[in-house]
């Protein structure tokens, strides 16, 4: 499966799609049974655990920052739990997560291997904060290894994705780490439907997607596919347009992908009112606030 950078162009249009809780069914089982619970092992929020739990599915499942790589959801989280009055009343260890946040801010690969390379270049001076990071994430990718399996597509995306290839090269385009996405894209029989894949070490969705279009696809000719908030963003920046898969609609978003949407943009007409009323119910299930 080659790289985005490998990857040849073959048709005049382009489509880029998100993998976890967009093409596979695995969000769910991903938040709730392997990050979750490494979270508060490694950030000994034990006696919180509720409490950090519900931070943790709100930030990265129920919200607008849904989909947002695991290092700024982690900031996030640990940010949201820390201020809630429950946990300020148990007196639990609150970690400074200052180091943590400075690079989650500043750098432009937010994968585990440059987390890592990041700590090793301070010759063992690398703040606790990063190397705690660096061990949830290890922690998270053993707990995936372990637990997520049995997994497959939402129902249609096969068949979604047959129909967009007709005239369009379709990429994955992920912030999931790259040897768990093909792992994952095989083992549910999709992998070779796509023409390349790019996990997280490739960079961020932004990059990705430039990439991709550098091959020579206009603008207006490349839909990116997403289920969260970032994936619209990653498309604004490069000035495409975006179809979103919607939170607890998957199987419906699918549907109307293959049966409307793929022919409005070929047709250059998706772009205007059939876009704006998908962003429109988009944004009215994701949440801002927390309930709390």
């Amino acid at each position: 499966m080659p790289l985005l950078s490998d990857m040849k162009k073959q048709r005049d249009y382009l489509v880029c799609i998100d993998s976890d809780g967009c093409l596979l069914d695995n969000m769910e089982l991903k938040h709730k049974e392997c990050f979750c619970p490494a979270v508060i092992n490694v950030w000994d929020l034990q006696a919180v655990s509720r409490y950090a739990r519900e931070v943790w599915e709100f930030v990265n499942l129920y919200s607008r920052t849904r989909g947002t790589n695991r290092f700024p959801a982690l900031v996030r989280a640990l940010e949201l739990t820390y201020a809630r009055p429950e946990v300020q009343a148990r007196g639990i260890r609150q970690w400074d997560i200052a180091a943590l946040k400075k690079w989650s801010d500043e750098t432009d690969n937010f994968s585990e291997s440059a987390l890592a390379a990041f700590i090793e270049a301070q010759n063992g001076q690398a703040a606790e904060d990063l190397q705690n990071a660096l061990r949830w994430s290890r922690e998270v990718n053993a707990n995936v290894r372990h637990i997520v399996r049995n997994i497959g597509p939402f129902p249609g995306v096969r068949e979604a994705i047959d129909a967009l290839h007709q005239y369009a090269d379709v990429v994955v385009v992920s912030s999931t780490p790259q040897e768990a996405l093909i792992r994952e894209l095989d083992h549910c029989g999709i992998l070779n439907c796509f023409d390349a894949v790019a996990g997280q070490e490739s960079g961020t969705k932004t990059i990705c997607i430039r990439t991709a279009m550098s091959k020579g696809y206009a603008p207006d000719h490349v839909l990116k596919v997403g289920d969260a908030p970032g994936d619209h963003q990653a498309a604004m920046n490069n000035g495409c347009l975006f179809y979103p898969i919607i939170p607890g609609m998957e199987d419906e978003s699918w549907r109307k992908l293959r049966e409307e949407a793929a022919a409005q943009f070929v047709a250059g007409t998706y772009g205007g009112e059939p876009m704006a009323k998908r962003l429109e119910l988009f944004y009215t299930v994701l949440s801002d606030e927390p309930a709390w």
